[in-house]
C-alpha cells in the first residue's frame, strides 16, 4: 500500500474538535487506499503524535508551548487579524514547519506528499522537493489565493513544480490560471457525506425547544468579519415586521461574536436570534434538514462548503455570488443569489424565499453526484497515486 503524508494546518486538535473537519474527513476516507500519515501543527492540549481513524498523526512544535495557537482557530489568517502579536510567531512556524517535513518524509519515506493551501504547505512542500525528490499534490481552498494577496513568485513556483493541482471551485480555477496561464487544474470539490447529511436527519425537537413557531433561519460558519454576519443581522428587523415569529440561529463562534451580540441588543431582536457557539460536526445535519432557510452573506468564499451541506439536507439557500456558491445554488435551485449584500437586499431575498418556500424535501441526483465525497474520493484516489 503506498504512503501518502498529508500536509495541513487545519486539523483537529483532538476528539470531537470545533475546528472544519474537511481535511480530516477526506483524509479518513483515503486509508482504505493508502497507509495515511498527516503533518499539522501543534496546539496547546494537543498530542504529539497520535493515531486517529488508522491515520498516524504527528503535530510539530514551533513555539512555547501555550503560545501555540496560530493554527487552530478556525485558520491562520483570521488568527492573525485578530491578534497580531501572532505575526511575531510566522517566522518560528514556517521555519520549523519545514524541518518537521523534511525529518518526517526522512522517517517515513512516503510516495506522494498532499500540501493542502498554496501558501505555506505548498510552497514548503516543493522546498522539500527539491532535496528529497517526493511528489506532491496541492490543493487550494480559496484563503490562499483569493485572501493572500500578492506572493504571485511563490504561489507560481508551488504551483509549477506540483505534480497535480486541485481547487475547489471553479472560481478558484480562474484565479490560479491568472499566476500561472499554463496549469492544468482539477477542480474538485471537499465533497459532503451523504449518509450523513441528508434531509431525513430532519428533527422537529428543535424547534420546539428553541420555541421556533415561525420561519426558521440557520447561519452556520465562523463569526468573522468576512463571513457578512452583519448584515444578515441588519436584514432582520424588516424580516421580523413581516413574519414576527421568524428566528435566526446561529450556529459558529469567532472574533465578532461579542460585538454582534451588541448589535442584536442594539436592534432590539434579541427574541429572535439564537446564539448556539460551536455544534459538533455529527449534530449539524439535524439544524441543516430542520431550518427553512440557510443564509450566509459571506463576502469571500473558495467553495462553500456550509452551502453544500445545507443543499444536501434539502435547505433552501441565499448566498453571495461569490466562489463556488453560484455553482451550488444551479445544481439546488432552490435558493437565490444575492448581487448586493445590504441589509435590506437580504431582507428581501429572505421575504421573498420564505413566501414561495416549498417545505418539500429530497435529495437530489446531481447533487449527490457533484457534491458528494465519495465522488470526491475517486478522484484523488487517482491523483494522487
Amino acid at each position: 500500500m503506498k504512503k501518502l503524508l498529508v500536509f495541513t494546518s487545519t486539523f483537529p486538535r483532538w476528539k470531537n474538535d470545533t475546528i472544519p473537519p474537511f481535511v480530516y474527513e477526506l483524509s479518513k476516507r483515503l486509508t482504505k487506499d493508502f497507509d495515511v500519515y498527516v503533518l499539522a501543527p501543534h496546539y496547546p492540549g494537543a498530542k504529539d503524535f497520535e493515531i486517529m481513524d488508522k491515520m498516524k498523526v504527528y503535530r510539530f512544535r514551533y513555539f512555547l508551548q501555550k503560545y501555540e495557537k496560530l493554527a487552530g482557530e478556525g485558520g491562520i489568517l483570521p488568527v492573525l487579524k485578530k491578534n497580531p502579536f501572532y505575526y511575531f510567531e510566522v517566522p518560528f512556524f514556517l521555519f520549523w514547519e519545514y524541518f518537521a517535513l523534511k525529518n518526517l518524509v526522512k522517517k517515513i519515506q512516503p510516495d506522494v506528499i498532499h500540501a493542502h493551501w498554496i501558501i505555506p504547505q505548498g510552497f514548503i512542500a516543493a522546498l522539500v522537493k527539491t532535496s528529497t525528490n517526493v511528489p506532491y499534490v496541492v490543493t487550494s481552498h480559496g484563503s490562499d489565493i483569493i485572501g493572500l494577496k500578492g506572493y504571485k513568485l511563490i504561489k507560481k513556483f508551488t504551483l509549477e513544480n506540483a505534480k497535480n493541482i486541485t481547487v475547489v471551485s471553479n472560481s478558484l480555477k480562474d484565479e490560479a490560471l491568472k499566476i500561472s496561464p499554463n496549469l492544468k487544474i482539477e477542480v474538485i470539490p471537499m465533497g459532503v457525506d451523504t449518509k450523513l447529511f441528508n434531509p431525513h436527519k430532519r428533527d422537529l425537537s428543535i424547534k420546539k425547544k428553541y420555541k421556533i413557531k415561525g420561519p426558521f433561519l440557520l447561519f452556520v460558519g465562523r463569526l468573522a468579519p468576512e463571513k457578512g454576519i452583519k448584515f444578515l443581522l441588519e436584514a432582520m428587523p424588516k424580516v421580523i415586521k413581516e413574519y414576527p415569529e421568524a428566528k435566526l440561529m446561529i450556529i459558529g463562534d469567532g472574533t465578532l461574536k461579542e460585538e454582534l451580540k451588541k448589535s442584536v441588543k442594539k436592534l432590539n431582536i434579541e427574541k429572535n436570534i439564537i446564539f448556539m457557539g460551536w455544534v459538533k460536526h455529527e449534530e449539524l445535519p439535524k439544524y441543516y434538514a430542520t431550518a427553512d432557510i440557510f443564509v450566509c452573506p459571506s463576502l469571500r468564499e473558495g467553495f462553500g462548503l456550509t452551502f453544500a451541506e445545507a443543499a444536501i439536507c434539502g435547505c433552501n439557500l441565499i448566498g453571495p455570488n461569490v466562489g463556488g456558491i453560484q455553482h451550488i445554488l444551479s445544481i439546488n435551485k432552490d435558493g437565490l443569489l444575492l448581487e448586493k449584500l445590504t441589509g435590506n437586499k437580504i431582507a428581501l431575498k429572505i421575504i421573498y424565499l420564505i413566501k414561495k418556500y416549498n417545505p418539500y424535501r429530497t435529495l437530489k441526483n446531481k447533487l449527490i453526484k457533484e457534491l458528494s465525497i465519495t465522488e470526491t474520493i475517486k478522484k484523488y484516489n487517482i491523483l494522487l497515486r
